[in-house]
């Protein structure tokens, strides 16, 4: 049994997991499945708001398939969770990797 297909069936034990759907993500990045590793994302961004590890990577993944405005405001998102959850690792990454997108002034709208 794939890795996949174990998460799936732990997923139908355990559906909304977070943590799960998250390895789901993951799997379909691995597999270069962007399509449907934003969709696991989403669940969770839905679902889950406060699970701030998401935020980083639903970032990589709108930079690695050109939406850079919506990553930029993804760790904007992040950002604002780890504040509120008093996560200084995640508010440090998620705030390099807006950083390395550029400032405020480069995504007003």
């Amino acid at each position: 049994m794939s890795r996949l297909n174990q998460l799936m069936t732990f997923l139908e034990s355990s559906p909304g997991d977070s943590f799960i759907l998250f390895a789901i993500a993951k799997e379909y990045e691995k597999m270069e499945d962007s399509e449907r590793a934003l969709e696991y994302y989403l669940k969770i961004r839905e679902s889950d708001p406060n699970y701030v590890g998401l935020y980083y990577h639903l970032g990589k993944l709108y930079e690695k398939t050109g939406a850079v405005n919506t990553a930029f405001a993804t760790y904007k998102a992040g950002m604002a969770v780890a504040r509120q959850l008093g996560d200084q690792h995640a508010l440090s990454e998620l705030a390099e990797a807006k950083l390395m997108l550029g400032d405020d002034e480069d995504f007003e709208e």
